[in-house]
């Protein structure tokens, strides 16, 4: 019976699919049509090792390191004496990435701060359309921490993290929030960076502080353009104090 089943789905009396396609591979896809098109939400189970084995004519050893390979990718998650269950859609893989590649070469923060001018100028000008008031109330708050936290750069630098995760997640674009949550680490380790660029320069947190109040007050207004184009001034201001700190 188990033959007939691998024959019917392409595998050889092995397991092994007759393509030449890894079997773990196959294990993989088919877990993915699972999550990704056949309704299975977060916190939904698998079917049983010994179901999936059955359908794929495959080791139950084989289900598992498919299993394993999307953990890694963050689709599921695995406790121990239970079934694997969906994961709710997360960010887990991109901060590995982004935090690595950052690391790995120098390059790295000022590729990461394009792509930061690709996103949060696209996010400000969403969120000044779709913000909530609760979402703009907020940022006014994270604004107020970065004002309080003055010069603890510690604390500023968390503060002003938060406050523009908020503008992403304003935005109402979950890719943008993912992107911007998967950068981070790096992105904390940039800002820490910019800010001690821009006080050598001879500038100071009350200048950074009035940028992003503009930023705010361009949301605030619902005025999309300025919110764009406060958030790119921001920006150059910080590709200026990245370049001073790693001069």
């Amino acid at each position: 019976m188990l033959s007939d089943t691998r024959h019917n789905r392409g595998m050889s009396e092995t397991g092994v699919p007759r393509s030449g396609e890894p079997a773990t591979q196959v294990v993989v896809r088919h877990l993915e049509r699972l999550i990704l098109d056949g309704g299975l939400v977060a916190g939904d189970p698998l079917p049983s090792e010994t179901q999936l084995a059955s359908e794929l004519g495959l080791s139950r050893l084989t289900i598992r390191e498919g299993v394993r390979t999307l953990v890694a990718r963050g689709l599921l998650d695995v406790s121990k004496g239970r079934r694997p269950v969906v994961s709710p859609a997360n960010a887990g893989p991109l901060r590995a990435f982004f935090a690595s590649e950052v690391r790995r070469d120098a390059r790295g923060r000022f590729e990461l701060l394009e792509v930061r001018f690709a996103l949060e100028v696209a996010a400000a000008s969403l969120a000044a359309r779709a913000a909530t008031k609760a979402e703009r109330d907020a940022l006014a708050l994270a604004l107020e921490r970065m004002r309080v936290a003055g010069e603890d750069h510690d604390a500023y630098n968390d503060a002003d993290l938060h406050f523009h995760a908020l503008i992403a997640s304003a935005s109402g674009n979950r890719m943008i929030t993912f992107l911007m949550e998967g950068m981070e680490e790096p992105l904390s380790d940039s800002r820490a960076e910019s800010l001690r660029g821009h006080l050598a320069r001879g500038e100071s947190i009350e200048d950074l502080l009035e940028q992003h109040a503009a930023i705010l007050r361009a949301i605030v207004a619902r005025d999309a353009r300025a919110a764009g184009a406060a958030m790119r001034r921001h920006l150059v201001q910080t590709r200026a104090d990245l370049r001073a700190a790693l001069a």
